[in-house]
């Protein structure tokens, strides 16, 4: 195993556990969350700048997995769903997510220009690209153990959050 090798997984979960973060800020930002040691404005901010993060932890995951040459991955492969030889189900969803994700950028950089609620309907696809994400690492991955670990731990955070966003009303305060 190469130092490559080491940065594609390490960046592969760590890019996990920011998408999750930042997918629990942003249940949380828009479920109208306070805390009086926690004001709105920090976990916005918070989740702004973790999915700047995030997205370079994502390219450089990319960037590594290309580089590395162990698999036959291209660079279209990360953007151009089930096209990759290796592991086509796998890398597919995973390309899907990334997909979702420049989306999501890209609709966040002119959300000023965009109607709220086109705005908000086309965030909701972080849902998706969260999901997608797990199970690319569950398929794609290759140290099962941690990655089923990793992935459990992240979808509990995920769905304990949005169980909590969406059984309580918007104008709640948790304490």
């Amino acid at each position: 195993m190469n130092a490559l090798w080491f940065a594609t997984r390490s960046t592969g979960l760590m890019t996990l556990v920011l998408l999750t973060a930042v997918t629990v800020l942003g249940i949380l930002t828009a479920g109208g969350w306070v805390h009086r040691h926690w004001p709105r404005l920090v976990t916005s901010g918070l989740h702004r700048n973790l999915s700047l993060l995030t997205v370079l932890f994502l390219g450089t995951h990319i960037a590594t997995t290309v580089v590395d040459g162990y698999a036959p991955v291209g660079w279209l492969d990360a953007v151009v769903p089930f096209a990759s030889p290796y592991k086509t189900l796998w890398l597919g969803l995973g390309a899907v997510a990334v997909d979702l994700v420049i989306a999501l950028v890209a609709t966040s950089l002119i959300r000023s220009r965009l109607p709220v609620r086109a705005w908000r309907g086309l965030h909701w696809t972080a849902y998706g690209a969260f999901g997608l994400a797990v199970l690319h690492g569950l398929g794609a991955g290759t140290d099962t153990g941690l990655d089923l670990a990793l992935s459990l731990a992240c979808l509990l955070a995920v769905a304990g959050t949005a169980a909590v966003r969406f059984g309580l009303t918007r104008t709640e305060t948790y304490a």
